[in-house]
């Protein structure tokens, strides 16, 4: 089997390693992960499923009988954005969505990227992206990225696919970026750019898009629908946690100190160091 390189947004000095939702109904939600976006069981237990792309997991679902609908409005999850190899993934993924009747939510030319969108039966939000080679994207003095939505040109991408039936999400794809829901904008700046040390890549109005070592973002936090959110609490659906993982271990030692200075508790366990950010949203920091 050829070696697949990483992705650039997996090379950088923070990338996004799985997310993790609670949702309520395991069994519709986990068929549609594997059967729409193709990815595949890699480990099941009575109230869990963890679901990956080859053998690197992504994405774990889990629930539980006092799990209550989230609203619209709380923090929390934006969207779950998957990576794929090469536009001629997304666009072999898009065919493969047409000949299925997926209803999409939208779809976005972003200059850096070209992104589809859609949600799963319990309204988490997806995008299934792929990104367009560095050397077309356009920087700033600054250091951060030209960005923009414009139409994606849907027909074009389809036309392009290879002829092969789709098999499932390739190898090689991975999370390149969690968009969450917040309740303050400065705030996360505060939190993401201030103490994780991402960069403040790219603004739009009520949005801050963040990354790591010149990628356009590897976490975007907005107040669309969210405005003036409090933490999250209980048993409540949508995003629990996600993980952010370390290929520079100054960096994540910066964090640390930087988490430690403000008081932020920070608890070691095997996975890496577990914390939450300002909104109740689990984070999960580890060396790569």
């Amino acid at each position: 089997m050829t070696e697949i390189s990483p992705s650039f947004a997996l090379t950088r000095p923070i990338h996004v390693g799985g997310s993790h939702l609670v949702v309520r109904d395991l069994d519709t939600v986990g068929a549609y992960y594997q059967t729409v976006l193709g990815l595949t069981v890699i480990e099941r237990t009575a109230s869990g499923v963890v679901l990956g792309a080859g053998d690197l997991p992504l994405l774990t679902l889990s629930t539980g009988g006092d799990v209550a609908r989230a609203p619209r409005t709380a923090a929390g999850l934006f969207h779950t954005a998957f990576l794929l190899p090469d536009r001629a993934a997304l666009a072999q993924w898009l065919a493969h969505a047409a000949h299925s009747n997926v209803a999409l939510t939208g779809a976005s030319d972003h200059l850096v990227s070209e992104a589809i969108y859609l949600s799963d039966p319990e309204d988490n939000g997806i995008e299934i992206y792929a990104d367009r080679p560095v050397e077309q994207w356009s920087f700033h003095k600054d250091g951060t990225v030209e960005m923009a939505t414009l139409r994606l040109d849907l027909q074009a991408l389809y036309e392009s696919a290879p002829k092969e039936a789709f098999a499932g999400m390739p190898q090689g794809s991975a999370i390149g970026h969690m968009h969450l829901q917040v309740g303050d904008i400065p705030k996360a700046d505060g939190f993401y750019e201030g103490v994780l040390g991402l960069k403040k890549m790219a603004s739009y109005p009520g949005a801050s898009f963040f990354g790591a070592g010149t990628y356009h973002h590897h976490v975007a936090a907005n107040i669309w629908n969210s405005r003036g959110a409090i933490a999250r609490s209980g048993a409540m659906t949508g995003l629990s946690d996600y993980s952010l993982r370390f290929n520079d271990q100054a960096a994540l030692d910066a964090a640390l100190v930087a988490l430690d200075g403000l008081e932020i508790p920070v608890e070691r366990t095997s996975e890496g160091f577990g914390l939450k950010d300002p909104w109740g949203i689990g984070l999960t920091l580890s060396a790569a």
